[in-house]
């Protein structure tokens, strides 16, 4: 509860844009997602980007994904790179607000969120959580969607190696078997649309594990939606 009043208390206070300084903005000003965030054309099961009237990428017409579809708001560059990680590794909880919105702005995902019977976070390992202090996450599906989110119904269950210096293969490998469900409420997920809220996608290996382990348990069909996207194929 006292971290809650504390996010609360800056969220509401005035302070700068964290990109161009402006003041007061929090944290985010709107000209700067004005110009940072403008929706492009991606891959409708991936979220890559494609050329205008694309509705799927090659790759996943060759491949089709365990993803029904995806969904990202902004790339993984300049500015929200750099804000991504101010938001997961300086303590920066109270920035979901902000970055949610930014999520809820881009066309697709306001429509993928209100079709959802269940709004999944990403859950951390234990030790990952525990060194951070929040799963970004959580923080995020709390703002996008906080009727339908839900804190403990997916699991991390195995803890692994960061994935950023393996490739699409090895990051497969690496995950599987990661996540599950809770066993009590696997039963939830039966018959849903069940949306999968990250904060960034890169390959898709960590979604698309926490997307079989839904669908092995009946779930309908399964949503990402993500903050930025990657330029990495799969």
């Amino acid at each position: 509860m006292l971290r809650q009043w504390i996010d609360s208390l800056k969220a509401a206070t005035p302070g700068q844009c964290a990109v161009c300084r402006a003041w007061p903005a929090q944290p985010l000003c709107e000209d700067c997602v004005a110009r940072f965030a403008q929706p492009q054309p991606r891959c409708a099961t991936c979220a890559l980007p494609v050329p205008g009237g694309v509705a799927r990428c090659g790759h996943c017409l060759r491949e089709p994904p365990v993803l029904d579809s995806c969904y990202a708001a902004v790339p993984y560059a300049y500015p929200w790179s750099g804000l991504v990680a101010q938001f997961k590794f300086q303590d920066q909880p109270g920035w979901a607000r902000a970055l949610a919105t930014v999520m809820r702005s881009a066309p697709w995902i306001e429509p993928a969120l209100e079709q959802a019977d269940l709004v999944l976070p990403m859950p951390l390992a234990p030790a990952r959580l525990a060194e951070r202090g929040f799963n970004q996450a959580l923080e995020l599906a709390r703002h996008l969607a906080p009727a339908k989110a839900e804190a403990g119904l997916l699991l991390r269950v195995r803890h692994t190696p960061p994935q950023a210096a393996l490739d699409r293969a090895r990051r497969l490998a690496n995950v599987k078997d990661a996540y599950a469900l809770e066993p009590l409420r696997a039963h939830a997920v039966r018959g849903k649309h069940v949306a999968l809220v990250d904060d960034v996608m890169t390959s898709g290996a960590s979604l698309s594990s926490a997307a079989a382990v839904l669908k092995q348990a009946g779930a309908a069909r399964v949503t990402a939606v993500v903050l930025a996207r990657t330029g990495e194929p799969g």
